[in-house]
């Protein structure tokens, strides 16, 4: 048998951690996993957050990040342990046999250098190619990924270019060097479902067509076993289990695994609209200050008390704009808002205090929605002063009953944010809205930054607070399996346009509008060969066409 390329063996990765008010120490992210990757093959890792899937991909390339110390195990790469090699061998490792794409290309391409310089910047510098044959590579490559324009894209500069598309220039990037390995870090997690699929076909093509070896990390089991030969699956730093694609999909052995394919078990049944709506959208209109351009064009909605209105549509099609026009962050240009009986005022700094209590937001990033140097107690009361006049024990009192209705119950009014995971921390931002007792929230992407298992559990949350509290929520997403695990109503947006919208047995059956349609077969199903046959029948449609 011919050697793998990447070859592990009892790796152990350690981190150093500060806790607040306490002395640093030393813990284990990583206990001893072993695994083989040979050439032309893609070894999918899959695991919740704090798995340690990237730490372990970073590994890869003899490179921890962050503080963190691979501290023990053989990383070999064509047959030499890169962790004992010197500095020097190691940076030559880097860019040349071993690449990575992050999750975010937005965040990976420097803003200020056009794309083409940054794509060929590691083949020129490791001497793999000169700069002349490093563009034409790069533009093979771009025509390759289903890029635009591939002779001249590599002109433009980051900002002037798509999600989807820079997430496809990062991939030349990493195949320009003709690396043996290519590290992809949830490639495709910050995408919409539409974009996600043409670039899942691009990496796909692109590994068959190179022969390179890749390393898959997702924390979505059905993106993963669309590219993967085999997967395992990582809990707490360990292996769970490891098998083929096929065997993981289709017959888990693991409990863990198993909770993994049968995630978004949810069933809601469609609740009846009450008489009344608690918000109505009439003909709204909008534009950004300085511009005549309209991001959002005669938008007409309602939501119900105790319902839950879903708005989907892809990145840039108006979802969160139409959220900051009923929060009166940005004034509509014609039409009306209706909230509890009476007329909204245009612009936040107008409405009366009751409306800002009645009307709350739940934001995407509880990290960066949260003062991180403000406790969880101190957090969640702030509301309870501003609206309610609530202090001392009283307030305390308060918070807590908030804590034990967001489960998440003793010793976390002393905790900050950093000391929470990701789960707890959005069910914070959640008790912090509901400190209000608001007749409507907005939830604007509260799931798509957390991992299935976890996003579950906020899903039920939120359906359960919503039978307590009988609260409304517009819920703001571009994942459709969230769609039908929680919503009563959908509308479906497209360039600033309402093209769709009813109840939720309504608007997901058939006829449907084309955008509809395409949304619907965009989302990645648990199992194998979804991927070839969508693109099989997108392929059909435009021959039609």
């Amino acid at each position: 048998m011919t050697e793998p390329l990447l070859k592990v063996r009892g790796l152990k990765i350690g981190a150093t951690i500060y806790p607040p008010g306490e002395k640093s120490r030393e813990i284990e992210i990583v206990h001893g996993v072993d695994f083989d990757l040979e050439a032309g093959k893609v070894l999918g890792l899959i695991g919740e957050s704090g798995a340690g899937k990237s730490t372990i991909g970073l590994a890869a390339m003899a490179y921890g990040r962050g503080g963190v110390e691979l501290t023990g195990g053989e990383v070999w790469v064509n047959g030499r342990d890169v962790l004992k090699s010197p500095l020097r061998d190691k940076r030559r490792l880097r860019g040349a046999e071993v690449t990575y794409v992050s999750q975010s290309a937005a965040a990976s391409f420097n803003p200020a250098k056009r794309i083409m310089e940054q794509v060929t910047e590691a083949a020129i510098s490791q001497g793999k190619f000169s700069k002349q044959d490093a563009e034409a590579r790069a533009v093979a490559l771009f025509e390759k990924l289903g890029l635009p324009d591939p002779e001249t894209i590599g002109t433009r500069y980051p900002h002037q270019v798509s999600g989807g598309q820079l997430q496809r220039c990062m991939t030349a990037l990493a195949l320009c060097p003709e690396p043996d390995l290519v590290v992809f870090d949830e490639p495709t997690t910050a995408l919409d479902v539409t974009t996600q699929i043409d670039v899942l076909k691009a990496i796909k093509d692109a590994i068959r067509d190179t022969g390179v070896a890749a390393l898959y990390i997702t924390h979505d089991l059905a993106v993963v076993a669309q590219v993967s030969d085999h997967i395992m699956v990582l809990q707490q730093g360990s292996m769970v289990e490891y098998g083929t694609a096929d065997q993981i999909i289709n017959n888990p052995q693991e409990e863990y695994t198993q909770a993994l394919v049968s995630v978004r078990s949810i069933k809601h049944i469609e609740k009846e609209p009450t008489d009344t709506p608690v918000l109505k959208v009439e003909n709204v209109t909008a534009r950004y200050a300085g511009t005549n351009f309209d991001v959002l064009k005669n938008i007409n909605v309602e939501i119900h008390p105790g319902q839950t209105l879903a708005v989907v549509g892809e990145s840039g099609s108006g979802k969160s704009t139409l959220a900051r026009v009923i929060t009166g962050l940005l004034p509509p240009s014609e039409g009306q808002i209706t909230f509890d009986d009476h007329v909204l005022t245009s612009g936040l700094s107008t409405r009366p205090k009751e409306d800002l209590r009645q009307l709350q937001m739940i934001y995407q990033m509880a990290d960066t929605a949260m003062n991180p140097r403000q406790t969880v107690g101190t957090i969640i009361g702030r509301p309870l002063e501003l609206y309610f006049g609530l202090k001392g024990k009283e307030k305390q009192k308060r918070i807590q009953e908030l804590l034990d209705e967001i489960e998440l119950g003793d010793g976390f009014q002393d905790r900050y944010p950093a000391e929470l995971s990701g789960g707890q921390k959005q069910r914070v931002c959640i008790a912090r809205a509901l400190a209000a007792k608001p007749k409507l929230i907005i939830c604007d992407e509260v799931t798509s930054a957390l991992d299935p298992l976890v996003a579950d559990g906020i899903l039920k949350l939120l359906l359960k607070l919503q039978k307590v509290e009988d609260v409304a929520y517009l819920f703001i997403t571009h994942d459709l399996a969230t769609v039908k695990a929680i919503a009563d109503s959908i509308a479906v947006m497209f360039q600033g346009e309402v093209v769709r919208y009813g109840p939720k047995s309504q608007v997901l059956a058939p006829p449907f509008d084309d955008y509809t349609d395409l949304l619907l077969s965009s989302v990645p199903e648990m199992r194998l060969g979804w991927l070839e046959e969508v693109i099989a029948h997108r392929k059909m449609e435009s021959a039609g066409n």
